[in-house]
């Protein structure tokens, strides 16, 4: 019988306070209150968060360029364009792959370059690159030698232009963040409409006000 009483006067406590008639401060102690008694009153009167609509949500443009920034595709991740994901990290993955390859390529015609240009005969990493029963003699050095120097310097070129399309991946996709985030709060209405109206056109070929004005057609667009 104690106990519903004291839930009585908690409720009655919590409408006057509600109502404005009461302050926080005139109320009973919380350390008077059982537990059990105020966590089973106030318990049932607990708001649920509302969900999130995603529906409705629009990204933040300069919250996507920063993640594009920081994260390698965070900005579309940010934007919730899930499919350009595999454009970005394929990008990414094919840049860094050729300029592996290519930097392989490069150190393995410049040590042969080496090897070939000087005049000891352990150092022999050239022949790896010679079809079977080829041999380098004095009478095809130099042709060789130019071989080797050409390729070189082509898989040298091929890795720093890996390189530079690397950062082009890397600057498309922070721009691509950007705008895409900025066009998704650009309101553009489904009504497109064409109108044609007459209009006076200034010509401005004489001092005379009504020679320097023609009359025209005036276009336009409406969205």
């Amino acid at each position: 019988m104690e106990l519903m009483v004291k839930k009585l006067a908690l409720l009655t406590l919590m409408l006057l306070t509600g109502m404005g008639l009461l302050s926080a401060q005139n109320m009973i102690p919380e350390d008077s209150i059982p537990t059990d008694s105020m966590s089973s009153v106030i318990q049932p009167l607990k708001v649920a968060k509302e969900a999130k609509d995603w529906s409705i949500w629009k990204p933040n443009p300069k919250r996507a360029l920063w993640l594009a920034l920081v994260i390698p595709g965070g900005g579309q991740i940010y934007n919730r364009k899930y499919w350009k994901l595999p454009l970005v990290y394929g990008g990414f993955v094919g840049c860094l792959y050729a300029m592996s390859w290519n930097n392989s390529q490069y150190k393995d015609y410049s040590q042969a370059f080496l090897d070939l240009s000087d005049k000891d005969p352990t150092t022999a990493s050239y022949n790896k690159f010679l079809h079977l029963g080829v041999e380098i003699t004095d009478d095809n050095k130099d042709r060789y030698l130019d071989i080797f120097k050409k390729r070189r310097d082509k898989y040298r070129r091929w890795r720093d232009l890996s390189f530079f399309v690397l950062c082009g991946v890397y600057a498309l996709s922070v721009i691509d963040a950007y705008v895409d985030a900025e066009l998704s709060v650009f309101d553009i209405s489904k009504d497109l409409s064409l109108k044609v109206e007459p209009t006076i056109i200034n010509t401005h070929t004489s001092n005379n006000p009504f020679d320097s004005s023609s009359i025209g057609l005036q276009c336009s667009v409406n969205f």
